[in-house]
């Protein structure tokens, strides 16, 4: 643990130097630059929305917020976990030439998935006004939940990582459980409301994305206090998994490039 944190300390700068190059790279060819990492969400909350509201007739309270919320959250785990399936192969040039441990790779794409999740939060600020999202003290939940969707999207990536440097279609099969997971977490419907008993509670207590993005939804918009006892076992979940991935990872980065 103290040597992790000193590696934390000793390759900071080469992260956030990471992340802000990427984020440049990533809207150097885009007229509107970083306002793609508002539209992207935006713009899926507005289809979700007129498929479930006009197509389907069916829709919960404050439903663009609804939606919008968990776009965010799960946009964030979702290419956070994508991408560490090939980080290795991605900075092959850099990992070959110097020592870099391997799980800053896995840091520096949540930084910067993040700072897009970040922006593309600020839009609340303008979206609970207009659709009347009451806030009350209940919404203080949303730090912790936040706690445990980094450290279970650093534990899942580092997972990814390790594998995907040892088995080239793990990427394939990682879009394709994702897919599923994504509608099974309810991003565009209430689990409870939606899916008939038990497997509503299954689907809930189960996934831990579908988790925590029904007690983001519970805390922010309607004033209701989320299960800090299944939260507290994902989260120690989600620790034991991040110990694991990273041990993983230093056990065998001395075996990346031979891979690459």
């Amino acid at each position: 643990m103290k040597k992790y944190i000193a590696n934390l300390k000793k390759y900071k700068s080469y992260m956030i130097y990471s992340a802000k190059s990427s984020l440049k790279a990533d809207v150097a060819m885009s007229r509107l630059n970083w306002m793609w990492w508002i539209l992207n969400p935006l713009l899926f909350m507005l289809v979700y929305t007129f498929v479930s509201l006009i197509v389907f007739g069916k829709g919960e309270k404050y439903f663009p917020v609804f939606v919008f919320l968990a776009l965010n959250l799960w946009n964030f785990f979702s290419a956070c976990v994508t991408r560490s399936t090939r980080l290795i192969k991605k900075n092959r040039s850099t990992i070959s030439k110097v020592y870099l441990p391997k799980y800053m790779l896995v840091l520096t794409t949540m930084m910067e998935e993040g700072f897009k999740m970040c922006i593309a939060f600020s839009l609340l600020i303008f979206m609970i006004p207009i659709f009347h999202v009451p806030i009350t003290w209940r919404v203080v939940f949303a730090i912790p939940i936040f706690i445990v969707v980094l450290v279970l999207t650093y534990a899942v990536s580092a997972l990814s990582l390790n594998i995907g440097v040892f088995f080239d279609d793990l990427a394939n099969i990682i879009t394709v459980l994702l897919r599923l997971v994504f509608y099974m977490s309810g991003i565009f419907y209430d689990i409870n409301k939606r899916v008939p008993a038990p497997y509503n509670k299954l689907l809930l207590n189960c996934n831990p994305m579908g988790f925590l993005i029904h007690s983001m939804r519970k805390c922010v918009l309607y004033e209701t206090v989320p299960n800090l006892k299944l939260m507290a076992f994902w989260f120690v979940v989600a620790l034991v998994l991040a110990v694991i991935g990273t041990k993983l990872i230093i056990k065998h980065e001395n075996s990346y490039v031979k891979m690459i």
